[in-house]
């Protein structure tokens, strides 16, 4: 299907360029999730301890992630909004800048995760033995920390061009590579040594070492359509842009992250049984999580693009369209994984609390997919645009009304762990409202992250 914009410029309708680029990135994002899912089950035949180590370690480090995921967002509103405007110059440029801000920001939080990793795994209140080994998967996976923010910072431009294919072909590598290289060590497979949880990090972080080496190599040969700059210096100008946009985002995942940490401890308070339930969990319902985040991607994109050829009504269907598709991806995905939880639950574990824990859990998030569909399509189209402040309330509201501070009076009133898990309904409740009223209400059309001193609503 085509349609016909105000200049008679005859383009592909929104719909098929949403999926266009969702698709690749929702793929992407299921790989990167296949890694965690297998890492705890990988984790699940070394003992329930393990499963909970894998976790908080997991946990760690989508924190050091999730900072670098809001710089991820400037880059995909800079980049985007050069592309669209035919600015090559100046979107390789950001994304040159993007880079090297990505490995200072990288390099910094490495230095508590490989200095005092013990004392960050013991902020979750865990056994000694499970802190010990939580300990050495942070310590280990964090080593590789430069080279993750690397292939995110690649990744992030090349699709904010369009091209979402390439990040995709070295994810699937690197996804390959990682599980099976986590399991050798982890079991100590041929002449390898034995490492258990230790191994897992290891072995991922060593596979996402060389894809990454081979991913910079191309992209330094000029083999994608996103060149490196000419001259290698660092643009001031491009970098205030950059951490102007990234602000709000950074301090909207850390927000996020430190939050998730803070609800891990809180649900700690009922035993490693249902510490580990949730991290299982988590892993499950990643898999429809991902679908809507790819979409949230593909919305970003797209948002940022139109309004950078200059085509704001086309930029608010978009987002309507993308909105669509992910609630009918996420729901659908979910009532499956609902129908098959107990079946899952016991794939990944061989303990009847654990497993009846982690059904319950299932049950209950896959009641808030269709918020949680609102808040990365409409969310992704706002940070496309620049609007990066409006989902930091919305997030912070949610997180700290919704969750934490009902999670918390659940522990005092002595309340089932079921009821911690479902004060997540709340949550994402809240933050989806917000949300909507914000994109209904066409403020973030304004906004303009590539000039000096855009305006913000």
């Amino acid at each position: 299907m085509r349609e016909t914009d105000t200049t008679g410029e005859v383009r592909e309708s929104s719909s098929a360029r949403v999926w266009q680029l969702a698709w690749p990135t929702i793929i992407s994002n299921l790989l990167f999730t296949t890694v965690g899912f297998l890492h705890i089950k990988i984790a699940a035949g070394l003992g329930t301890s393990a499963v909970a180590a894998v976790t908080t370690g997991h946990r760690v480090f989508f924190l050091v992630q999730a900072i670098l995921m809001g710089l991820s967002v400037a880059t995909t509103a800079t980049v985007s909004r050069h592309w669209g405007a035919r600015q090559v110059a100046q979107a390789e440029m950001a994304s040159w800048t993007a880079l090297l801000l990505a490995l200072l920001v990288a390099g910094l939080l490495s230095i508590p995760v490989l200095t005092v990793p013990t004392a960050i795994a013991g902020i979750f209140g865990l056994d000694n033995a499970t802190t010990l080994l939580a300990a050495s998967f942070i310590f280990w996976l964090g080593l590789f920390n430069l080279f993750s923010a690397t292939n995110m910072m690649l990744s992030t431009s090349l699709r904010a061009t369009g091209d979402v294919i390439t990040p995709l072909y070295f994810l699937a590598c690197s996804t390959t590579m990682n599980v099976a290289f986590g399991y050798a060590l982890a079991f100590g497979m041929g002449p390898l040594p034995t490492l258990g949880v230790a191994g897992v990090a290891l072995g991922g972080g060593i596979a996402g070492a060389l894809v990454t080496i081979a991913f910079v190599l191309m992209w330094w040969k000029g083999r994608f359509n996103l060149q490196p700059v000419g001259e290698a210096r660092f643009d001031w100008v491009a970098a205030r842009k950059l951490v102007r946009i990234a602000l709000p985002a950074v301090t909207e995942q850390g927000v996020v992250q430190i939050a998730f940490l803070a609800f891990f401890a809180i649900v700690a308070n009922y035993g490693t049984s249902a510490y580990a339930a949730y991290g299982i969990g988590i892993s499950l319902v990643a898999f429809p999580i991902v679908v809507g985040f790819g979409f949230g991607i593909a919305t970003a994109t797209l948002v940022g693009q139109q309004l950078g050829a200059g085509r704001p009504a086309q930029a608010m269907i978009t987002g309507w369209r993308s909105l669509r598709m992910a609630l009918l991806a996420m729901i659908t995905l979910s009532a499956c994984m609902a129908w098959y939880a107990r079946d899952l639950a016991t794939f990944m574990i061989d303990d009847v609390e654990v497993i009846d824990l982690t059904v319950g859990f299932i049950y209950i998030i896959c009641l808030a997919q269709p918020m949680m569909a609102i808040d990365f399509a409409l969310a992704g189209a706002l940070r496309g645009a620049g609007d990066t402040r409006f989902p930091l309330l919305a997030t912070f509201i949610g997180i700290i009304f919704g969750r934490l501070l009902p999670a918390w009076l659940c522990v005092q009133l002595n309340l089932s762990v079921y009821w911690v898990f479902a004060v997540m309904l709340l949550d994402y409740l809240l933050k989806s409202s917000l949300l909507l009223w914000r994109y209904r209400s066409r403020r973030w059309l304004d906004i303009n992250p590539t000039r000096d001193s855009p305006r913000t609503l």
